[in-house]
């Protein structure tokens, strides 16, 4: 704020050198008048020597740090390492060849299917009947009841139903 100001300071300015301690900067705070008069006296190059100003206006300044190769090992791309990644366009899985296998009759899945699948422990091509089965044989075998009371396998139903309530409203298993 400036000092003769009573207006609530809106608009960010740079903190004062030397004001911080330690944490985050503390950043000035000034109304939209005191803001403008601020700008128009504010010099980013004040007290910096004719190589300190020259690096700080280069074209590649801040780009000399080295970076990570993207080759892989020298021989070409390598497709990405993380798992579950979605790519609704299989654009990145047509790039390094690990499209996942199309259904026989052509209905398509979403990632979100695929994961759900694999969750139930299934196959892309399994009927309607079969993922009913799966499922009923999955909650007979988690569920608390079945365990003698023991919560331990809550989690795994959790996942369990959410991955058939997903599955059974999908247009690939209508």
């Amino acid at each position: 704020m400036h000092p003769e100001c009573d207006e609530a300071g809106e608009f960010r300015a740079p903190p004062l050198e030397g004001a911080s301690d330690g944490g985050p900067p503390r950043f000035r705070w000034f109304c939209l008048d005191h803001v403008r008069a601020f700008n128009a006296g504010y010099n980013f190059f004040d007290g910096m020597t004719a190589d300190e100003i020259h690096r700080a206006q280069r074209p590649l300044a801040g780009w000399e740090r080295e970076t990570r190769a993207f080759a892989h090992g020298g021989v070409g791309d390598a497709p990405p390492r993380w798992a579950e990644f979605a790519d609704p366009l299989d654009a990145i899985g047509g790039r390094f060849g690990t499209r996942a296998k199309a259904r026989t009759d052509g209905r398509t899945l979403s990632d979100g299917e695929r994961r759900a699948l694999r969750v139930l422990g299934l196959d892309a091509d399994i009927d309607r009947t079969a993922l009913r089965k799966r499922y009923s044989e999955l909650v007979r075998r988690y569920h608390p009841d079945r365990n003698g009371g023991d919560r331990g396998h809550e989690a795994d139903l959790q996942k369990v139903i959410a991955a058939y309530q997903q599955l059974k409203g999908a247009k690939a298993f209508a």
